[in-house]
């Protein structure tokens, strides 16, 4: 009995032995491929393209510029608008002002040759002389309501300064009074002629500032289209986008 049992414990346990050894080995060979077998990568990331990356922030730089170049543009062509606006007005003005000189001396010119003759003579009395300073108030009076006199001009007639005699006859009178009339008025002419070269210099700057800015804007609207070459010897009209919108100077 005893030999049996021995016998077949010697017999079972290397059985048994050898069974866990192919489960070891199993195990471990499992173990090793886990081991082994590589993780999930995540998402792969691409590479960041630097050359499109910078051809993009060139892109919007220059859509930017383009943007603010524009609005300076359509605001230099309305300014220049309003310039040439003010020369207009200036030179009518001019003219106008030429015009008056012109008028006052032909009437000048007319009365100087009528002061060669005689005064005609009149009683040298209190009442004529109230008379002749009547007269001198109220042509004096009426040349500063038309502007032909300024205020301190009408003062010293009032006031008898200046060499303006309520004495003299009203016809000497007239004739100092019309040359007055013309010296004012040329300096009226010289004045608006100063004002509009002025003008018309300042007009002329805000044209070509305007061109300027107006051709500036357009080859920056052109960058943004390089899928249309230029075509040599001339420029290719094409309307902006809505973003670029700009409006040309107006030179007429």
């Amino acid at each position: 009995m005893e030999k049996t049992v021995i016998y077949q414990f010697l017999i079972e346990v290397p059985r048994a032995a050898a069974i866990w050894s192919v489960l070891l080995v199993l195990a471990l060979g499992v173990l090793t491929l886990l081991v082994a077998r590589p993780e999930p990568a995540g998402p792969v990331e691409k590479p960041v393209d630097q050359d499109a990356a910078r051809a993009a922030v060139e892109e919007a730089d220059l859509r930017r510029y383009a943007g603010e170049v524009a609005v300076a543009a359509a605001g230099a062509a309305q300014n220049a608008d309003r310039r040439r606006a003010a020369w207009r007005v200036a030179q009518t003005e001019l003219d106008k002002a030429w015009a008056g000189y012109d008028e006052a001396d032909s009437v000048a010119r007319r009365l100087a040759g009528v002061a060669g003759l005689p005064t005609p003579r009149t009683p040298r009395t209190p009442a004529e002389y109230a008379a002749r300073e009547r007269w001198l108030r109220r042509a004096a009076m009426a040349a500063h309501w038309r502007g032909d006199l300024t205020a301190r001009q009408l003062s010293d007639v009032l006031a008898r300064r200046s060499g303006w005699d309520p004495r003299r006859h009203p016809v000497e009178q007239e004739v100092v009074l019309a040359r007055v009339v013309r010296d004012n008025r040329l300096a009226a002419y010289l004045s608006a002629a100063e004002r509009e070269r002025d003008l018309w210099r300042a007009a002329e700057l805000a044209t070509e500032a305007a061109r300027s800015l107006s051709a500036e804007a357009y080859a920056a609207a052109e960058r943004l289209r390089p899928d249309l070459p230029p075509v040599p010897g001339r420029i290719a009209v094409r309307r902006p986008g809505p973003v670029l919108r700009w409006r040309p100077a107006r030179l007429g």
